[in-house]
């Protein structure tokens, strides 16, 4: 049985599906646009999805927006007004809160990215890739490099002082030098902060049919550590597996993910998480993944695809899959503070990671170790029920 005296911190997250075109390579829940896309009823259909949500988190303010897609920048600034409009009506925002959008550089407009800032829109997520043609145009990228660097010197230009940049290694046609000529560009470009992991080949893509060659695994991992050295140079900080920043611009959204915070989910395929202090549960749920049947379906019950009960047997699982992705760990407490257990609900699978050398943790900090972080995927399978 939890025991939640307090409830963790909340953000939203916001789908938009629909992108110019599929990426080989990419796994989310995203589609080709149409013609025409249905800009207005997809608006309309977050609202009611978002109406839906608000008895579940009632009187808790929002700490952090995140709209992700797909390709959000797609979406024009008058549409986004017209959301936060009605955002703002029902739940309360944090003064200073966090908000992010996500944007290709296929997609960037002056003026369109001018106005999305002067709507508080104040952190953009940039999908550049690589800054090579060669391997853009295997990925399937709609941009150029010349395209991602004038977007990067857009949203520098418009005003964003805070910004991200996807980048990945692996990629087909790459060699040592091109990945270094990739991470020296985005470092001149002077983002806040940088995403920055490997290509990896996911089921139900087109990659995952019809494979490309990629670089051999020992090079790459090479690549990877000379250019984590590079970045930290730069003053680039890894603060999670594939994430690192300038001081003070880690993605606050996606630190409330990886330390187990809540989050509602609105849009075609998103998902949520939300505690619940009277009841004493903490709930997923997910929405309807095509975009027509979640505009139809939005703000009713025929909207929700998954609905799941975390059980007290699954929650430490549940709890270290996000925290241990973390480089620096989390505080002991925030196990209790978040999940409503003391940590020595965990106590047999931690002591076992540290007897493997994965983890070192005391009543202060848990902390992944070196050892730990190389191989994760082992660390976390420790926390499995009946492990």
């Amino acid at each position: 049985m939890f025991n939640l005296t307090a409830l963790p911190p909340l953000s939203l997250y916001i789908h938009v599906p629909w992108c110019v075109k599929k990426c080989p390579y990419c796994d989310f829940n995203s589609h080709k646009s149409p013609e025409v896309l249905p800009e207005n009823d997809y608006i309309d259909a977050l609202i009611r999805d978002l109406e839906q949500e608000v008895p579940y988190v009632w009187g808790r303010t929002i700490k952090t927006i995140f709209i992700g897609g797909g390709t959000p920048s797609l979406f024009s600034a008058k549409a986004y007004d017209r959301l936060f409009s009605s955002l703002r009506a029902l739940l309360p925002i944090s003064h200073n809160a966090e908000i992010t959008l996500e944007a290709n550089p296929g997609t960037f407009e002056q003026q369109r990215f001018a106005d999305y800032l002067s709507l508080g829109i104040n952190r953009l997520s940039i999908g550049i890739q690589s800054f090579n043609n060669d391997s853009l145009q295997a990925l399937g990228r709609i941009h150029d490099s010349q395209q991602a660097i004038r977007a990067v010197e857009t949203a520098h230009k418009v005003g964003f002082e805070n910004f991200n940049l996807d980048l990945m290694f692996g990629l087909p046609h790459q060699t040592e030098k091109t990945a270094r000529e990739d991470i020296e560009t985005a470092i001149a470009l002077e983002p806040t902060h940088l995403s920055y992991y490997q290509l990896t080949i996911e089921p139900n893509t087109l990659f995952h049919q019809q494979p490309p060659k990629l670089p051999d695994d020992d090079p790459v991992f090479d690549w990877q550590i000379d250019s984590q050295h590079r970045l930290s140079k730069a003053g680039y900080k890894q603060y999670e597996v594939s994430a690192y920043a300038k001081n003070k611009r880690q993605c606050q959204h996606n630190v409330n993910y990886w330390q187990f915070g809540d989050y509602i989910g609105i849009g075609a395929g998103a998902h949520e998480k939300i505690s619940d202090a009277a009841k004493q549960s903490i709930t997923r749920r997910s929405k309807q993944k095509q975009p027509q049947a979640y505009i139809d379906s939005a703000g009713t019950e025929k909207s929700i695809l998954t609905n799941e009960i975390i059980t007290t047997k699954d929650i430490g699982f549940e709890f270290m899959l996000n925290a241990l992705r973390l480089t620096d760990g989390f505080p002991t407490p925030l196990f209790y503070q978040h999940v409503g257990l003391p940590i020595s609900h965990i106590d047999k699978a931690l002591k076992k990671a540290e007897q493997q050398g994965l983890v070192i943790w005391d009543i202060h900090r848990i902390c992944p170790t070196g050892k730990g972080q190389r191989f994760l995927n082992s660390l976390i399978e420790l926390f499995l029920p009946d492990s």
